[in-house]
């Protein structure tokens, strides 16, 4: 995977800003307020039903079920809608790595390997190389979204976009006079957020975090282990919980069971070796006793994806990996991207591009004849200190610190892998793009609305089945 403007790290600094001052030529920084779908706008329910052709198809209406629930859950599940929406429209031609999928309920609190807690984006499925304001797109329509379920204002809402952008764009200016490798070990920790934290005289706002931060150390792979796990006549083994948790036994019979068994079991071996030395033999600690397909989210519901589990030196020794299945970015059909010879790599690369600090078993494997055909897939550890926001909990000033937080982060993600100066001189000083982004995700917030009817319309219609769980 090529990283983003990397031509551009030789130039003179005034010759960067000069490069994002001429992008305003390209698109103008108001023009990113223009949403319209028009008349011959493409089928959304067509796009969502070409994502599922390859998912799980007893699982595929479990996903529009999800999506169903609320127009939030539907965005959470309609990147590849957004995607084929924001592909046409001007951009300004300044790459970073996006993550591709960059609403506000993928971003939360993290452990890093030395046992920090960390604030960062956690999901990489879509990520890819594309346009900065993509992302900023994605995530301020998100807020406006969620704010609109919660029964907030106009005004409520348009304020969460504003304060998300404002941090994004005064972020970068930071980012932009900032030596290259301070940009690279930047990082938003616990105690920058207290630090923001104590600004606020909230201290109900100040008293959630502290104990979200709290709830999200006790989030442990040891939680998880006896949460999904029990004792056996064999030993500790995955506590079925079908449709959502089904062990692989359960999902297979014969000897074409036997056959796709051994390909699943291969998947730890072919991941290792994406591992760096020292963690391949870490992982030698360890072996697979279980596998179960679990079904995760909503955008990824009916994707293959295993739980692993593997046990050290006795059965209190666990360790719970995810292999989940990587296709193609929902971006790469409209950015004129490179092709990626796994997906599975390509998630993990931008993963360890955008995020300051990654799970230590990140890696990746391409397993053959799964399900009559070849897929990718990435691994990482099941759960590890993730603590998750609960938009619907906030009211109107704990969404707005909330958004100011993720403004500033994805600044953080996407200066670590375009041009920070750059990007800096297209925003500069004004809040010229921060309205034109608070017309674009009310614009299209109204949108996805519509798009939840007509996948609505579709189930009541029976062109689509969806399933609640």
């Amino acid at each position: 995977m090529t990283v983003p403007n990397s031509f551009t790290a030789s130039l003179p600094a005034v010759e960067r800003a000069e490069i994002g001052r001429r992008a305003r030529a390209r698109a103008s920084r108001s023009c990113h307020g223009w949403f319209d779908g028009g008349p011959d706008r493409f089928d959304p329910v067509e796009v969502i039903e070409r994502q599922s052709a390859t998912r799980v198809p007893e699982l595929v209406p479990v996903r529009y079920g999800r999506m169903l629930e609320s127009p939030f859950r539907f965005y959470r599940g309609a990147a590849a809608i957004m995607a084929a929406d924001l592909g046409p429209t001007p951009n300004s031609g300044l790459q970073v790595q996006l993550c591709g999928d960059a609403h506000l309920l993928n971003f939360r609190m993290l452990a890093s390997p030395e046992r920090h807690l960390v604030f960062d984006i956690n999901d990489f499925d879509e990520t890819f190389p594309g346009p900065f304001e993509w992302d900023v797109k994605r995530l301020t329509t998100s807020f406006v979204t969620a704010s609109r379920e919660n029964g907030f204002s106009v005004k409520e809402q348009e304020r969460a976009v504003r304060v998300c952008v404002a941090a994004y764009r005064r972020r970068m200016r930071e980012f932009a006079g900032m030596r290259t490798l301070d940009i690279w070990y930047a990082q938003d920790d616990v105690e920058g957020l207290r630090r923001l934290l104590t600004s606020s005289m909230d201290k109900d706002v100040r008293r959630r975090t502290e104990r979200a931060a709290a709830q999200a150390r006790t989030r442990t792979h040891m939680q998880a282990f006896e949460k999904l796990t029990r004792d056996t006549a064999e030993g500790r083994r995955i506590t079925p919980d079908p449709p959502l948790i089904t062990p692989l036994r359960d999902l297979l019979s014969g000897s074409a069971g036997d056959e796709e068994e051994k390909v699943l079991r291969s998947v730890v071996e072919d991941y290792a070796r994406t591992l760096p030395s020292e963690r391949r033999h870490l992982l030698r600690h360890y072996h697979l006793v279980d596998m179960a397909r679990k079904v995760v989210g909503v955008g990824s519901v009916g994707t293959r994806c295993w739980i692993l589990l593997m046990l050290g030196r006795d059965d209190d020794d666990p360790l719970l990996l995810q292999a989940k299945e990587a296709q193609e970015s929902v971006l790469a059909a409209h950015t004129g991207g490179a092709d990626f010879d796994n997906q599975g790599r390509r998630v993990v690369t931008g993963q360890r591009l955008i995020q300051t600090t990654s799970d230590i078993f990140l890696g990746w494997t391409h397993v053959v004849g799964l399900d009559g055909r070849d897929r990718d897939f990435y691994v990482r550890q099941l759960r590890d200190w993730k603590g998750i926001a609960r938009p619907e909990t906030m009211g109107p000033d704990l969404l707005n610190l909330f958004a100011q937080v993720c403004g500033a982060s994805l600044a953080r993600a996407h200066a670590r892998s375009g041009d920070p100066i750059a990007i800096a001189a297209y925003l500069g000083g004004s809040d010229r793009f921060d309205r034109a982004l608070t017309e674009f995700a009310q614009s299209y917030a109204d949108r996805n609305e519509k798009d939840f009817e007509a996948l609505g319309a579709a189930v009541r219609s029976g062109r689509v089945s969806a399933r609640d769980l």
